[in-house]
């Protein structure tokens, strides 16, 4: 548990609960925020109904502790924001919770149903999605192409049916209007038949985004999709993570940007060296210490007091002591085999 994670007797009641503004979210984000509205501030606080709970995971590289979560809950329908400074961890826990690495100890949980020994694609079949800080698309197909890949129960991968074209053709042309209508609505529609890798650095964001769509997720897991995005791009990506929430889905991201994280976070959770360390409402964060101290430094703006003053003094004085003798010690060396030449 951090030092000081809260004023004493702080919940969540206070932190933008009243409403949300036009367009950005509606009834879901009030939903989500109510339900959220009495939680304390605290580690491992218990949701009132979460969609993902994770229980002591622990992943570690040599001697370096990665990740070790004790407890953590993401409530169903909001938007948590996973916030620290780098090497937190925090791709680490998502590559964790999406079958994408194994952890050495610990369970997680997708609602009620272990996701722990399973493949990707099977954590992606339960309902559970996740993009990438560098994005997968497949640059040498195109648009509509990678759009498809996203399919769930393609019959036509199968190596019989798919020399029966009657058995597969209504549902291609069926994912094929699913994803023109994905496309249509990230405003890619015109790209569908260039090559990914064509694409510009936000527009794969986009892309990525629309294909996790394809599988009709419960859970939508970002990793840093604002980053390397321009500015043009970014409020579409924004309005894009809020209509996920619209549609009832559960959103969890990772971002740098606070501004970014004030403006469509329900609730935020923030590691440091692999551990978390605060959990709260957006508002909440910046008034953690904990947090302020894990970006910023321990006593980053605090005075020194005049024991500490002298403390560094004394410290710096024998420092240019002992320089100045191992000078004076290197220079009656070099001064001794001249005078013995004489």
């Amino acid at each position: 548990m951090p030092a000081d994670p809260t004023p004493h007797g702080a919940t969540a009641s206070g932190a933008g609960s009243t409403g949300a503004a036009p367009g950005d979210g509606g009834a879901p984000r009030r939903l989500a925020q109510m339900a959220l509205r009495d939680l304390p501030w605290e580690v491992g606080v218990a949701k009132p109904d979460p969609a993902v709970v994770v229980d002591g995971v622990t992943r570690t590289f040599g001697g370096l502790t990665a990740v070790s979560v004790d407890h953590l809950e993401i409530q169903r329908g909001g938007i948590t924001g996973l916030i620290g400074p780098n090497g937190a961890g925090k791709t680490t826990l998502f590559n964790l919770l999406t079958g994408f690495d194994q952890p050495d100890t610990g369970t997680w949980s997708f609602n009620g149903q272990s996701l722990g020994k399973l493949a990707p694609h099977q954590v992606a079949r339960l309902g559970v999605v996740r993009t990438f800080q560098l994005t997968k698309a497949l640059s040498r197909l195109t648009v509509l192409q990678n759009m498809l890949l996203g399919a769930q129960g393609q019959r036509g991968e199968s190596f019989l049916r798919a020399l029966v074209p009657g058995t597969w053709r209504a549902q291609e042309k069926a994912n094929t209007e699913k994803a023109m209508e994905l496309l249509r609505r990230f405003k890619l529609d015109a790209k569908k038949d260039d090559f990914a890798g064509t694409l510009s650095g936000g527009q794969r964001k986009l892309l990525e985004m629309a294909r996790a769509l394809m599988s009709d997720p419960k859970v939508v897991m970002l990793d840093e999709p604002m980053a390397g995005v321009n500015p043009a791009l970014t409020q579409s990506l924004l309005g894009h993570v809020k209509d996920l929430r619209e549609q009832g889905m559960t959103v969890i991201f990772v971002e740098h940007d606070m501004d970014v994280v004030r403006d469509i976070s329900d609730w935020v959770v923030v590691m440091a060296a692999g551990r978390i360390i605060a959990e709260g409402p957006p508002e909440s964060i910046s008034q953690n210490q904990a947090v302020v101290d894990a970006y910023l430094g321990a006593h980053h703006d605090a005075p020194l007091t005049v024991e500490e003053e002298d403390q560094v003094l004394a410290q710096a004085e024998k420092a240019i002591a002992r320089e100045e003798q191992t000078d004076g010690d290197v220079l009656s060396t070099d001064a001794g085999p001249e005078r013995t030449e004489r």
